[in-house]
């Protein structure tokens, strides 16, 4: 889970207008943050399948909010790609 401090440095640096908390750019890197810990998580528990689940869920939820952003505005998309480092 990540820290209220951490949240809130990802919502600042991906925001869209000052009140945006929800937009696919902000729930992109949020879900890519969650994403990177849970990967360091699972270097050290191999065996924890259970999160390892939730992990796949994750995955694949940020790739949703991916296709939509592509599909409705290929700018954004390629920004938010680039910032975060996502291959494609």
């Amino acid at each position: 889970m990540l820290a209220s401090a951490k949240k809130t440095d990802i919502i600042e640096k991906f925001r869209t207008h000052d009140s945006d908390t929800g937009s696919p750019e902000v729930q992109i890197a949020i879900l890519s943050e969650r994403i990177g810990e849970l990967t360091e998580h699972f270097k050290a528990h191999k065996k924890d399948h259970g999160s390892r689940r939730g992990l796949l869920m994750l995955v694949s939820k940020r790739r949703r909010l991916l296709d939509y952003l592509k599909k409705c505005d290929a700018d954004r998309y390629r920004d938010v790609i680039g910032k975060l480092g996502i291959r494609k």
